[in-house]
């Protein structure tokens, strides 16, 4: 029986995600939100497995957040919608699609390790999407907490505004509490009984007042451009009063011009309700952020959905298999509204659907309900042809939101069923899985038969083929790992090709001259049409660009050709025997033949790696890095005990097995991180190696 759901106001719902590097604590600070929000009643540990937000077998047993999990919570009569996301670098995709449909984020960072290479990444991304964000630094009770220099290290690598409206009283094992620099007011906690009664108001201690009157003058200064009453106050000697600085924050912090830092230990229960208060206090509401931008599918023309609008508009931004219903769509909705066996038009795929059952969800639990208002987010259950990044809206108004973009994978891998049985489910489970995760591709060999997946790494890969066994009961055989290589032209050429072919009745005509050269790294493959009066009739130009692409899928040594431009400049037609197949066979052909002639080079991906070592290890490390073809770009005094953070740029096919390695040469003491950084030519005397038949 679904539940009546309350018509909430926009003006009081948050949608916020949870971000962060591996092992900053953020599902950790999830749980402890949800116990103080009243939804759990007891508090999910992830060292022990318990976690609520981690409920994947996998999750629990690795420790790890695999998959973003949403629920919703209230907190000061306000809705809040959390989406925890994964901090492992193999699993970005995952952050990227919870960033497009949030409004706001709360990033969390290690006070000992302060802004790790993945915090960069994840704040890049919410960058990209112009989410504004809270920071909270986590980890306050551990030996080496440094508030200050984390946030020193948020304003120099991420170039943010930050700014300290709390500032912790102690650290490490003296970490007591937290001095609110807005109110003027100091909080500390009772260990004995886990946080529950936090306002234990006192005034700030004797010692910290100077700190905390010039964390305010910074803060009174910042907000001061958003209000100019402040600014005018500020210049004449005033003091505002909390309402009024809260006011011109939340101003700032809205429109990502100023991000406001908090802190406290997650795990210890310190800190939770003023973050809870934070997020209700300064980030947005729905209604605080620009509307969703869309497309019209037919015209073109931009349109925008507000979510005061009575039109339907919502995104469908995560596809999960659940054992139980079946497929779940994830959703958000813009503007309008969704019911049960609503009829709803799929304006990507052009297809029009009803609606089985509307969930709201609590992780892997969930909750009928009868509508999905503008502003929140939810689940669809019986959809055909909901996919990651699919618009629903209605037929007569109809609207395609801007899709998601995601990273191509550099890792792949063969897999083959163990038996008679599992070849039948292998290829359903696969692709289940591929619509679940865009960033996982399926494809087949042409040349051996094998069934090659590919992913972003091999934590990736390794849970995905575990997900096959566990979930699909499907068991399979994986290969070695296969490096994403690419190619591309190191000269500028020109290619000439004429395709004729007659064979009594209506034959076959294309000619072309194509321009090759080389373009930026990462500009992957343009083409550009260049002819003059009319040589090629304008109807074949999209059927030549389909050749040159289906041809750049394999180049000459078998890889997808990409950082390069492809000119048409010239070439001819015939009233009758040209045609569509004609050209594409001819640009396919054309392309092909001047890539022999452009001295064709292989890429390989190059990977940014972070490891952190004690320094009695660091001579090890750094001779194994140069073995692997590394560069160290970097190196800086490791926090707490004696160690370094090294950071080196190295090629992926030398990084296979690299953290049983390191934990052998440190002693099990070092760890290391890795994402994907650019393509870079691969050396000469390794591609003959590798490719000596060529």
């Amino acid at each position: 029986m679904a539940v009546k759901e309350k018509n909430i106001a926009l003006a009081d719902i948050r949608n916020i995600g949870i971000a962060a590097h591996i092992d900053a604590g953020k599902t950790t600070t999830t749980e402890r939100i949800l116990f103080y929000t009243g939804v759990s009643y007891k508090m999910g540990e992830v060292h022990e497995g318990t976690a609520v937000m981690d409920w994947m077998d996998q999750e629990q047993e690795r420790g790890i957040t695999i998959t973003s999990a949403a629920t919703t919570c209230h907190w000061k009569e306000k809705r809040i919608n959390i989406i925890d996301t994964p901090g492992h670098v193999d699993f970005t995709v995952e952050v990227e699609r919870s960033l497009r449909v949030l409004d706001g984020a709360v990033a969390v960072f290690c006070a000992v390790a302060g802004v790790q290479p993945q915090s960069e990444t994840v704040w890049r991304q919410a960058d990209r999407y112009n989410v504004p964000r809270i920071a909270f630094v986590n980890k306050m009770d551990r030996t080496g907490a440094d508030f200050a220099n984390v946030v020193t290290m948020m304003r120099e690598r991420l170039g943010a505004n930050a700014v300290a409206i709390q500032l912790p009283i102690g650290a490490e094992e003296n970490f007591a509490g937290i001095i609110d620099v807005v109110e003027r007011v100091a909080y500390y906690y009772d260990n004995d009984i886990l946080g529950a009664k936090y306002r234990v108001e006192k005034d700030i201690p004797q010692t910290m007042i100077a700190a905390a009157e010039a964390a305010r003058e910074k803060l009174i200064e910042a907000v001061s451009e958003f209000d100019e009453h402040i600014m005018k106050g500020y210049l004449d000697g005033h003091d505002p009063d909390p309402a009024t600085l809260k006011a011109a924050l939340r101003k700032g912090v809205v429109s990502s011009a100023i991000f406001p830092v908090v802190c406290g230990s997650a795990f210890k229960n310190k800190g939770i309700q003023p973050l809870l208060d934070a997020v209700v206090d300064y980030l947005p509401a729905p209604n605080d952020v620009p509307p969703a931008k869309g497309l019209h599918p037919k015209t073109g023309n931009e349109i925008l959905r507000h979510p005061e609008d009575k039109e339907l508009g919502a995104l469908i931004f995560k596809i999960m298999s659940d054992p139980y219903v079946g497929e779940l769509n994830y959703v958000r909705v813009y503007s309008g509204e969704l019911q049960n066996g609503q009829l709803v038009y799929n304006a990507t795929a052009d297809q029009q659907e009803r609606i089985g059952r509307l969930l709201r969800m609590h992780a892997n639990k969930r909750e009928d309900v009868d509508v999905i208002r503008a502003g929140n987010i939810g689940a669809i259950v019986g959809l055909k042809y909901g996919a990651t990044g699919s618009t629903l809206c209605e037929k007569a108004k109809p609207v395609v939101f801007e899709p998601m973009k995601f990273p191509e994978p550099v890792i792949s891998i063969a897999i083959e069923p163990k038996t008679k049985a599992d070849e039948e489910k292998l290829g359903y489970s696969l692709q289940k899985l591929s619509k679940e995760d865009p960033s996982f591709k399926v494809r087949t060999d042409q040349e051996t038969g094998q069934t090659i997946i590919s992913g972003m790494g091999e934590l990736h890969l390794e849970v995905l083929v575990e997900r096959l066994r566990r979930e699909f009961k499907v068991d399979a055989n994986v290969g070695k790992p296969q490096v994403s290589y690419r190619e591309t032209i190191t000269k500028a050429v020109r290619h000439e090709y004429k395709h004729v072919k007659q064979t009594g009745g209506r034959g076959q005509y294309a000619h072309l001259v194509l321009s090759l050269e080389p373009g930026e790294p990462g500009s992957g493959l343009q083409f550009e049409e260049k002819t003059k009066g009319g040589v090629i009739p304008n109807e074949y130009f999209k059927s030549i660009q389909k050749g040159i692409d289906a041809a750049a899928t394999s180049g000459k040594y078998g890889f997808p050709v990409v950082d390069l431009k492809v000119t048409l400049v010239d070439g001819s037609s015939h009233e009758v025997d040209s045609s569509d197949i004609a050209f594409r066979v001819a640009a396919s052909t054309c392309f092909r033949e001047a890539i022999e002639k452009g001295a064709p080079r292989i890429l390989e991906p190059i990977m940014d790696v972070e490891i952190t070592t004690p320094d009695d290890y660091l001579g090890d490390v750094l001779g194994d890095l140069r073995s692997r073809r590394g560069e160290v770009v970097g190196m800086t005094e490791g926090r707490g005990s004696k160690a370094k953070n090294v950071r080196a740029q190295v090629p992926l096919s030398e990084m296979f097995g690299y953290s049983t390695d390191l934990r052998s040469r440190s002693q099990g003491r070092g760890t290391f991180t890795m994402q994907f950084a650019f393509y870079r030519e691969l050396p000469e005397n390794i591609r003959s190696q590798m490719f000596a038949y060529y």
